[in-house]
């Protein structure tokens, strides 16, 4: 038998396992109260989860002292038998005059930050495998020193100055996603725990903003191509990190697609190579180009000195937690600064595809195709037949061969400011 918060406020019951599980989350936090143990109850949070109190009045000053109350279980962990002998243990201690509440503050039954940011990746259905790898890189390299903390133990402060951080060594739109991604953890125990607030919603509150996000427009691929070439030439020392650059401006592929490429998925006698996690949630074939196979070859040559462990990657590295190629961001202004052309790692897939669309006028739905681009609004696409591999082949090639004739070309000086 099931019971609405409105009645349960005037009724009291038995908590037995069965009455407990049959309680249903209300809009906000509601109590249960037990009818066999004055101040035993059980809180039934929004999002459905329970929590065992006890509710007392501290010391002798009767009605007249402050209402107090501690969580003894969450339910699922112990039983309402074991809650209610936990309860009656408390409640002695209280008529002893201890006062259980300043020994034992609620807060402590907040997470600390890793908890909470394992259980909202945890609770996450259907997020595409690069958002999940984004908050793994988020919690462990923006936030890893905070994971020990409670969540009720950071500020908006520290959020402000964590903020302006990221922005200074990672760049605004990092920053902007690690925020983003804080401020999501926190909603749901803000929602679960009395009185925890979400610092970056005080943060927001108290005037803090989000970098604008900008959409970056590149020169003519005639224009950045060489400049780029220079740069990576100059300022990209460490070999895996320029073919990753390579492999995306070749391609037009997301970072996100290329750094984790499994030799497994590499095939060079059939000449293609399977993408298994995308943007799109598509898995994608794409055929390999001369420029591919000279990287892709490159890559095997030199991956054989590699740990064993990392000799599925194709890109690997010993310095990231996943075995694979992860930062790159520390090489865009040392790429900008040589070459004299703004550059970040998107860039790479505007280039392709204006090559593709506006310097050799392919089909727009065969660059779509190249790129994984995704392709709702098209009613023509939705039921004619995909482009296979081979016939992608020959366009692949073009491009590619085309941003090599482009990158030929001679780099503009680079300006140097007075003095240098």
């Amino acid at each position: 038998m099931q019971h609405s918060a409105k009645l349960m406020a005037k009724v009291k019951l038995t908590l037995s396992k069965r009455t407990v599980d049959a309680l249903e989350p209300e809009d906000k936090p509601w109590i249960a109260w037990d009818d066999k143990l004055t101040g035993f109850g059980v809180r039934v949070h929004p999002s459905g989860a329970k929590s065992y109190v006890v509710n007392y009045r501290a010391g002798n000053g009767g009605r007249k002292a402050p209402n107090k109350r501690v969580v003894v279980g969450r339910a699922g962990r112990v039983t309402p038998d074991q809650a209610r002998r936990l309860a009656q243990e408390l409640l002695g201690r209280v008529a002893a005059g201890d006062d259980p509440a300043e020994e034992r503050a609620e807060a402590r039954s907040v997470p600390t930050l890793g908890e909470a940011c394992k259980d909202y990746m945890e609770s996450g259905n259907g997020r595409a495998a690069s958002t999940e790898r984004g908050y793994h890189r988020y919690a462990a390299l923006y936030l890893g020193d905070w994971l020990s903390r409670p969540l009720d133990a950071i500020n908006r402060r520290e959020v402000e100055n964590r903020f302006r951080l990221l922005t200074e060594r990672h760049g605004e739109m990092p920053a902007n996603q690690c925020l983003s991604f804080l401020r999501s953890v926190y909603r749901r125990p803000c929602v679960d725990y009395e009185g925890l607030h979400n610092p970056v919603e005080q943060w927001l509150a108290a005037g803090g903003r989000y970098h604008r996000k900008r959409r970056k427009r590149i020169s003519s691929p005639a224009e950045v191509l060489p400049c780029w070439r220079k740069g990576l030439e100059a300022e990209v020392n460490n070999a895996v990190h320029r073919d990753v650059f390579l492999f995306g401006l070749y391609t037009g592929m997301r970072r996100g697609e290329i750094q984790p490429l499994r030799w497994e998925d590499v095939d060079l006698d059939a000449g293609l190579f399977r993408v298994e996690e995308t943007k799109t949630g598509v898995p994608l074939e794409l055929p390999v180009t001369r420029q591919l196979g000279e990287i892709l070859a490159r890559r095997r040559a030199e991956g054989h000195s590699a740990a064993e462990e990392l000799r599925v990657w194709v890109f690997p590295s010993p310095m990231s937690a996943s075995g694979h190629v992860e930062e790159l961001h520390r090489h865009y202004e040392a790429i900008e600064r040589a070459g004299g052309a703004k550059f970040w790692f998107h860039a790479l897939r505007n280039c392709f595809i204006t090559v593709a669309e506006r310097e050799l006028m392919l089909p727009r739905s065969l660059t779509k195709r190249l790129v994984n681009h995704a392709r709702p609004g098209d009613v023509t696409e939705g039921y004619a037949a995909d482009w296979t591999v081979e016939q992608l082949r020959g366009p692949a090639q073009r491009v590619a061969d085309h941003i090599d004739e482009l990158m030929a070309r001679q780099a503009p000086a680079v300006p140097h400011s007075p003095g240098e």
